[in-house]
């Protein structure tokens, strides 16, 4: 832990820079198409550009990307995030060098030319691709490349969007897959550096200040939250189902999919032409929305104009993150509501529809509650945005399979699940599931007695044993023995008229349990060494055999798992639940039923 965290902490820094790096990437190029000047502000699209180059600038955008993915390499496509997860799941957390390279550039050219697109998903993959080079030109095994990895990730996003707690959830919620010290304190190291540089490069102010001084909610707004929620999450459902209808569209084009992005740069124009804030990161229309300032025209036009347009785009495959489009859409449906529900503080119902469609969409609620707070310094906005964020997940959770993340990969033939829960086999011991007091040889013993000890259930109870312990003349077990392989060299030993004995047919011992280690670390060992049984030695000594335990015996810790999540019961009768509410009569005796 303590090495990968060291390692990490450079990772953080180089993190930073690279989330740098790419922001004034994306101005220097906006300003040179939109502007034609060189500087690297981070200035949005205007209101006043001719209309070619409006409608011609995301398709020409478009047709580069699609030569950079299709001469570069296939993995700039998408907004950054699958790309990371499959890059853990499938790739050893190997990350092509070149990856590094293309990805931030195709995206400063698919967003500065006007691509509704954030830059947080291609920092993530950018930041990821530095973490996993590092890793790669050092000797570690993939668990901790991944963490690497993960590290330059949440690195990036903290950078982005001085957001360093919020970085770190994203981490475990998204891309981890685990809750542990050996990955989580690494992380937490690279967040912890990047935000640091950031703030030396960037400051350290909020993205999207709103005044929060005068929050005071009561009950009816807090419950009005969990519409504003409801309303979140269809939204989100919606968008969602919009990116993967536009996927499967570009997939029955005719030709090659190295043109499908200047296809969504022509949708991506078209919908400039009738809004063209929604084009661009669009951070200066998230701060309007989010502090109350937004006219209703732009929070019309940015709830239809740039979710159609980030859905559609996003389907061709070309290159550009999601959380921006996703804070812009959020912030703007929240405003949306605002204009009919009671007034809290100037943007308060926009941080709960940005907290709403992130949850929804990223099925993350907590990120989506941590990422508001922290983007706007609203900290007295907790509870109000926990109830909206969790709404909204709810709803994205009954209403579609899969996240707009998940879904890809799983189109890719991956399964992914974002349920995590104590695994079974690490809750019971070996003790609890062993076969206690089995049959136990000495490598002295002939075949026929061996077979005599092991065949007559009256004089030794077999309870399922099919492996036995054979110690040596002190009594510690350094070999076993199966029946097959017993009856089989008692019929050699017969046909051949040779004498033999246990220790003949005795194969070593790869592996001893003792009784209280986990189910978890017996099935590792089973693993590890392939082997379907091994013996079980006493606490106090290695020369005591006290069970055997199998393969099947840890399909017990599955079972009570799924009973427990299965079967439903009632543990207290209704007479005892009748007398407890003052009824008449004496309740009748009380089965509580421990079946598992």
């Amino acid at each position: 832990m303590l090495l990968i965290t060291g390692w990490a902490l450079l990772v953080g820094g180089a993190g930073a820079v690279a989330a740098l790096a790419l922001l004034r990437l994306i101005g220097l190029v906006t300003n040179l198409v939109f502007y034609q000047r060189w500087q690297a502000s981070l200035d949005a699209p205007g209101l006043h550009h001719p209309w070619w180059l409006v409608l011609g600038a995301p398709v020409a955008g478009g047709l580069v990307i699609g030569l950079m993915a299709r001469y570069g390499s296939e993995k700039i496509r998408g907004h950054g995030m699958p790309e990371a997860i499959e890059a853990i799941l499938t790739g050893g957390s190997r990350v092509a060098p070149r990856v590094a390279v293309l990805k931030p550039v195709s995206a400063a050219i698919s967003i500065g030319t006007g691509g509704p697109f954030g830059a947080e998903g291609p920092i993530i993959m950018t930041g990821g691709a530095i973490g996993s080079i590092l890793a790669q030109a050092l000797r570690l095994t993939a668990d901790e490349r991944k963490t690497l990895l993960v590290s330059g990730a949440a690195a990036g996003m903290a950078a982005t969007f001085n957001s360093p707690l919020a970085a770190v959830l994203l981490a475990v919620e998204l891309l981890l897959f685990e809750w542990r010290p050996r990955s989580f304190v690494p992380v937490v190291g690279a967040v912890a550096v990047s935000t640091v540089c950031r703030g030396l490069l960037m400051g350290t102010g909020p993205i999207f200040p709103v005044s929060a001084n005068n929050l005071h909610t009561s009950g009816g707004v807090d419950a009005l939250c969990v519409l504003a929620g409801a309303i979140g999450g269809a939204l989100a459902v919606a968008a969602t189902w919009l990116v993967y209808r536009a996927e499967d569209a570009f997939a029955r084009l005719p030709f090659h999919w190295m043109w499908w992005p200047a296809i969504g740069g022509a949708v991506i124009g078209l919908g400039g032409l009738i809004e063209p804030r929604a084009l661009g990161v669009g951070y200066d229309v998230i701060d309007q929305l989010l502090t109350g300032r937004a006219t209703v025209p732009l929070i019309v036009g940015i709830l239809v104009v740039k979710t159609l347009i980030w859905s559609l785009s996003l389907g061709s495959g070309t290159s550009g993150g999601v959380l921006a489009p996703v804070f812009m859409i959020g912030g703007a449906v929240g405003a949306a509501e605002g204009l009919v529900l009671p007034h809290v503080v100037p943007g308060f119902w926009a941080m709960m529809g940005l907290a709403a469609v992130v949850g929804g969409v990223m099925r993350s609620p907590l990120t989506g509650v941590v990422f508001t707070l922290e983007l706007t310094h609203a900290w007295a906005a907790g509870l109000p945005l926990l109830i909206s964020s969790t709404a909204a997940y709810a709803l994205s959770v009954l209403l579609l399979k899969r996240s707009v993340l998940t879904e890809k990969i799983a189109r890719r033939g991956l399964h992914l699940t974002r349920e995590y829960s104590t695994d079974p086999l690490e809750t019971f011991f070996v003790e609890e599931v062993m076969v206690r007091d089995p049959v136990v040889l000495d490598r002295a013993d002939t075949l026929d007695e061996a077979l005599a000890r092991t065949l007559r259930p009256g004089e030794q109870p077999d309870d399922g044993q099919r492996l036995f312990p054979v110690t040596d003349s002190g009594g510690a077990p350094y070999a076993v023995v199966s029946r097959r392989a017993l009856l089989d060299a008692t019929s050699r030993a017969l046909n051949e008229g040779v004498p033999a004995t246990v220790a003949d047919v005795a194969v070593p011992v790869p592996v001893v349990l003792r009784p209280d280690d986990t189910l978890r670390r017996a099935a590792y060992l089973f693993a590890e060494h392939g082997i379907t049984e091994a013996p079980v030695v006493s606490r106090e000594s290695v020369e005591r055999v006290v069970g055997t335990i199998a393969l099947p015996h840890l399909l017990h810790a599955r079972l009570h798992d799924l009973t427990e999540e299965h079967h439903r019961q009632r543990l207290l009768p209704r007479q005892a639940l009748a007398a407890a509410d003052g009824g008449q009569g004496e309740p009748g005796p009380m089965k509580i039923n421990a079946d598992c």
